[in-house]
């Protein structure tokens, strides 16, 4: 075995039997810390490497835990049969898992020394260098678009996105696959206009031929509370289905293939 599998880092939380996140039935290895700070995220607590106590259900609830490579692929490991059956396997998410490049590398790394089937989700927003190591060990690559207009991601998101839309071009040249998403999301990106200047983008890029709309909701409002921080989307309704298929309609007249949801 190598040395990666001794490789440390922190998490806070594993899903397992998941169908949304890459192909198949999935464990999903949720990493602390994340660059951006967008308004609607469904995972604050995500956000920051510290570890953190939150209020759920009027207990409380520490957010976070340190774990090795190996740990987390021995129990990634026993739910071998159904990645056989379906297709699926192990998603790095977050949080971001470029703000751990050294343990998502050793955990994508050791993955594939396993034989399980990776993906990742991200935003992009770290070094190219980061991102071209892991890229021999991902599988799938479902990385966010949340806008091209740099003024407006940076306004909603508090980074700028020139880094992520570059990031963008040299992944799709150089992964195996590359999926985009969309998170979609009122007041910020829910207009034909936006969804189609992404879609344009998403076209251009080498190889992708998917893009993959999420549509806004506020499940995650309770846990700002939890963390006693402001909920800064207020109570904007998510966008009705028939707004969701107009912007699926959009992306299909860019030329790419539309799912609603990852």
């Amino acid at each position: 075995m190598n040395e990666y599998w001794n490789t440390s880092g922190r998490i806070f939380d594993i899903q397992k039997f998941s169908v949304h996140d890459g192909p198949g039935i999935r464990t999903i290895v949720f990493l602390k810390g994340c660059a951006l700070r967008c308004r609607w995220c469904c995972n604050p607590e995500s956000q920051s490497y510290e570890i953190q106590t939150m209020m759920q259900n009027g207990k409380e609830k520490v957010i976070g835990k340190d774990v090795t490579v190996r740990e987390i692929i021995d129990d990634v490991k026993k739910d071998m049969p159904y990645y056989r059956r379906s297709g699926g396997g192990m998603t790095l998410s977050g949080g971001e898992m470029l703000c751990q490049s050294d343990f998502s590398y050793a955990l994508l790394r050791c993955a594939k020394e396993s034989a399980i089937n990776t993906a990742v989700e991200t935003t992009g927003f770290a070094s190219y260098e980061k991102i071209e190591r892991m890229l021999p060990y991902i599988d799938t690559v479902l990385m966010d678009i949340k806008h091209v207009d740099s003024k407006k991601h940076q306004e909603f998101t508090t980074q700028p996105n020139e880094r992520i839309l570059e990031n963008a071009v040299k992944i799709a040249e150089n992964a195996k696959k590359l999926i985009i998403r969309v998170p979609v999301i009122p007041t910020f990106n829910d207009t034909e206009a936006e969804i189609a200047a992404i879609s344009k983008f998403a076209k251009s890029l080498k190889g992708v031929t998917e893009i993959n709309l999420l549509p806004y909701h506020s499940f995650g409002r309770d846990k700002y509370e939890g963390l006693g921080r402001e909920y800064l989307m207020g109570d904007l309704p998510s966008p009705t289905d028939e707004q969701m298929q107009r912007l699926k309609a959009v992306a299909i007249s860019c030329g790419l293939n539309c799912k609603i949801g990852g």
